[in-house]
């Protein structure tokens, strides 16, 4: 075999080396999209549950609008009304730029949380956020439709508190899921993701 031959040979085997390689880059990359998507497909679905003043509530409340979802409940004694209240506070500072912005906390405890109870406890937040209740199967399906968790805790002399997902979901007007607000996070970096939720500089 003459020198030229070999070199033309080991030309072409990396040159096949390469495209192999591309051709792998390229199938990770576009499972890794497609794997994205599966996961922001997978959180979130149609509901029906009442709102605070006991009239029907669907995902149309949230169509083409950016929106929060919070799961907590009313007799939640430190995380629920931190986080309502400091979305209170990050809305006041948003101002009109946050008008956009659709609110909703759902309670993962319906048995204690009907819509006059949850109205009277919004009461102390801002009139922006939403209360979402509904029957247990209604709120069960929410809860797990959106990936969250919840867990009844019984509690000495019969009572009960629960147990459940602290971060807030946010998601884009076209409904896809944008990351989470987190308790622990400072308040100026749970403000600057609302802006860009909103596209708010």
């Amino acid at each position: 075999m003459s020198r030229a031959t070999s070199g033309l040979r080991i030309v072409r085997i990396v040159l096949w080396a390469t495209v192999a390689v591309l051709v792998a880059v390229t199938a990770a990359a576009v499972l890794l999209r497609e794997q994205a998507a599966e996961t922001q497909a997978a959180i979130g679905g149609p509901f029906q549950l009442v709102d605070q003043d006991g009239a029907p509530a669907t995902e149309a409340m949230f169509a083409g609008r950016p929106h929060l979802i919070f799961f907590g409940f009313t007799h939640c004694p430190d995380i629920c009304p931190t986080t309502l209240a400091d979305l209170s506070m990050h809305f006041e500072a948003l101002g009109p730029a946050g008008d956009p912005i659709v609110a909703a906390f759902v309670t993962v405890d319906p048995e204690r949380d009907t819509p006059e109870v949850m109205k009277s406890y919004l009461s102390s937040f801002s009139n922006r956020i939403v209360g979402l209740t509904g029957s247990e199967e209604a709120i069960a399906k929410v809860v797990a439709d959106y990936r969250a968790h919840r867990r009844k805790v019984p509690l000495e002399g019969g009572d009960y508190t629960m147990d459940h997902t602290a971060a807030v979901y946010l998601f884009g007007s076209d409904g896809d899921f944008r990351g989470t607000i987190d308790l622990t996070e400072s308040n100026d970096v749970q403000l600057a993701k609302l802006k860009r939720l909103v596209g708010a500089s």
